[in-house]
């Protein structure tokens, strides 16, 4: 953190908000005992939203093929049966859960050409929620563990 501050988190959530299981909500927790939590989760959530846009781009514009490639078909088919059926609040649902992988949704918008102002609201107010909630939970944590 010494090294890379804010710019670091932001390219770690940036990453996290692709395809790669980094923790991203782990990683604020544990930022937020050295940086200050308001720029910490302002950060945070605009790195992790725009690594979502990149998957959303990508599937937009390349389609099924390339989503099958990164997530597998049955995985793909499970995830737009859900999205049938419940529509937007699956992807509200998995924003707020920190263990979902609410980026793998951002592939299934893309997809189905969800609209993009709507994507980018429900890709980040929600994030920016729980990112606060783990970086106010980091801090009290570095506190109480003497960080």
């Amino acid at each position: 953190m010494a090294n890379y501050g804010l710019f670091g988190i932001f390219v770690l959530t940036f990453l996290s908000g692709t395809i790669l299981p980094l923790g991203s909500p782990a990683l604020v927790a544990a930022a937020s005992m050295f940086v200050d939590p308001i720029p910490l989760t302002i950060v945070a959530s605009i790195g992790f939203t725009l690594g979502m846009t990149v998957n959303y781009l990508l599937a937009y514009k390349l389609g099924r093929p390339y989503v099958v490639k990164r997530v597998s078909a049955e995985r793909l088919d499970e995830i737009t049966r859900m999205w049938d059926k419940w529509g937007l609040i699956v992807y509200v649902v998995f924003g707020f859960t920190p263990v979902l992988p609410v980026e793998l949704l951002s592939f299934v918008c893309g997809l189905l050409k969800t609209r993009f102002a709507t994507f980018l609201i429900l890709s980040f107010v929600p994030r920016f929620v729980v990112f606060a909630v783990f970086s106010y939970f980091g801090q009290y944590l570095g506190i109480w563990i003497g960080v």
